[in-house]
């Protein structure tokens, strides 16, 4: 509602509010005071499929009640999660409605309202990568996953916040639309670069998002958030579509409040896409569903190894290892062995490899080109000499984008060998799988920051305990993370589980038994149901 209300009429608008919360004891709010009985706090896909099977809700108040979260509390909080909202939403959503009506066919996410990271090709809504310079460009088409998340019956709602060009694992901030905060605390980063899309998921406007990963950036939100994330194996998922930082890291999933509901959007999003070369490596080695992995005694006889070069750290916050010696003994109590110490073979030399090729400006190249003649720019160093951009990314630009325009990795002097033939990264690849043969795990965990997540005032000064960046991206191997409780009162943090090459399914049943042995996940107090706030004060603080 707020959002065309004009701002010297905002106070008045307040003012309004708190006498009618002082008249009545609540706020009448939209169409969520017509719902009583569906909650849409922490609601999952199944909640919303089986609420709109019942008769009890439409499709169309679903995503409506959604949409009214959006409204209510993003800019009012300051949270600033979102982009732009999807005006067809509700089209779609009284599409469904209709199948439904008519007994048509429904797909898996019907109804599903998603929230989709602002590096996501949507044809009907501008995809900006955090960038000023792109804020009014339309693609011509959707991404992979976008595709594939509409054809499953999944309903757009909104576009999410990110650091600008996906540079930024410390906040999201961008100059096309500003800084995201943390829903657990608005006064700390939700991490980055899919903050917009973690801290939007965890207030409930959505009830899944996608985000990408070329270093931490899924799994880092996550973590900071609440959330179950995954970065699944590099070749596995499409990232078509998707604006890129280095073609041969970047991985695109799911961010999700359960297991099973990051399971469901996987199980579609997963898979071979011609678009994307990298996914040849992937062929034939996606399991059918994912969700049969799902069972509360999954951890029964797995032997987990606790990598503890990556827990007691020299700056390492002793409230979050003392979660994560917690979490271990709750993995040991639920029926997993626990091999302690586990190690990785020449893990410092592999850490301090020249594993990374600089090749943004190349893959931007050839992203820009994909969207025609109506692309805004042509080259990503035309906002670096134009100065569309935010002061952080200055050096970024300058680093990712000293790489020449139009030759591949593979050509550059000297040569930078894309995966799966760069002999750094096959050499790191080769020694974590021979580790975990050598001590005979099926995982690996590690916390996926040490320490907690910084004040936004303090985002670059404070920013350390990223375990994310050091394995899975240049050894292309999976990892997920999954809520292992709070430190410091109420913020969050996870327990980082990484596997062999293509072992998604045993990282879904580790995750998702965890999961239902100790049930870390809470919502945000800042972000009730809208129909339940007695105290409009407490929104506005």
């Amino acid at each position: 509602m707020h959002k065309y209300i004009k701002k010297g009429d905002l106070n008045l608008y307040k003012y309004f509010l708190v006498i009618i919360v002082y008249l009545f004891g609540t706020i009448p709010v939209l169409s969520q005071a017509k719902n009583q009985n569906f909650k849409f706090v922490e609601a999952t896909i199944s909640d919303v499929q089986m609420a709109i099977k019942s008769g009890s809700i439409t499709c169309h108040e679903i995503v409506s009640g959604y949409l009214d979260r959006i409204s209510v509390f993003d800019q009012e909080t300051k949270l600033n999660a979102i982009t732009v909202v999807n005006r067809n939403a509700l089209g779609k959503a009284d599409e469904i409605d209709e199948a439904i009506k008519n007994g048509g066919e429904l797909g898996p996410l019907f109804c599903a309202p998603i929230l989709i990271k602002d590096n996501y090709d949507t044809h009907d809504l501008p995809t900006t990568g955090g960038s000023i310079a792109l804020k009014n460009s339309y693609p011509p088409d959707d991404a992979f996953m976008v595709r594939k998340l509409r054809e499953a019956g999944a309903i757009v709602v909104a576009k999410t916040n990110m650091a600008e060009w996906a540079f930024s694992p410390r906040q999201t901030k961008s100059s096309s639309f500003g800084v995201t905060a943390n829903a657990y605390d608005l006064s700390r980063v939700p991490a980055g670069s899919s903050g917009g899309t973690a801290s939007g998921t965890a207030a409930s406007f959505g009830v899944a998002g996608m985000g990408s990963d070329t270093g931490n950036s899924i799994r880092g939100p996550s973590s900071h958030l609440a959330l179950f994330g995954i970065r699944s194996t590099l070749g596995l998922t499409s990232r078509d579509g998707i604006i890129p930082l280095a073609f041969d890291r970047d991985i695109a999933g799911p961010m999700t409040r359960t297991v099973r509901d990051g399971a469901l959007i996987f199980n579609v999003v997963a898979g071979y896409d011609p678009a994307d070369s990298m996914t040849e490596l992937g062929k034939g080695k996606r399991k059918k569903d994912y969700t049969e992995y799902l069972k509360e005694d999954a951890l029964k006889g797995k032997r987990i190894g606790v990598l503890r070069s990556l827990v007691f750290t020299e700056d390492a916050d002793p409230e979050i290892t003392a979660l994560f010696m917690k979490a271990v003994d709750d993995l040991k109590n639920a029926g997993a062995i626990i091999v302690d110490p586990f190690e990785i073979a020449n893990l410092e030399e592999h850490r301090n490899a020249p594993n990374f090729c600089r090749r943004f400006r190349y893959d931007m190249h050839e992203y820009l080109k994909s969207l025609g003649k109506d692309a805004p720019i042509k080259d990503v160093m035309e906002v670096y000499e134009s100065g569309q951009y935010s002061a952080y990314v200055k050096d970024g630009l300058e680093n990712f984008g000293a790489s020449p325009l139009d030759v591949h990795p593979n050509n550059q002097e000297p040569p930078c060998m894309e995966f799966p033939n760069h002999a750094g990264r096959n050499a790191f690849k080769a020694d974590v799988e021979a580790s975990m043969d050598k001590f005979n795990v099926d995982a690996v965990i590690y916390p996926s920051w040490t320490n907690p997540p910084a004040a936004l005032l303090r985002a670059d000064a404070d920013y350390k305990g990223d375990n994310s960046q050091i394995v899975a991206p240049a050894t292309g191997l999976p990892a997920v993370t999954v809520p292992m409780g709070y430190s410091h009162g109420n913020l969050p943090a996870g327990l980082q589980i990484l596997g062999r090459a293509y072992s998604e399914d045993i990282l879904f049943a580790v995750a998702y038994a965890y999961e239902q042995a100790t049930k870390h996940r809470k919502p945000p107090r800042r972000f009730p149901e809208i129909d339940k706030v007695t105290k409009f004060a407490e929104l506005l603080e």
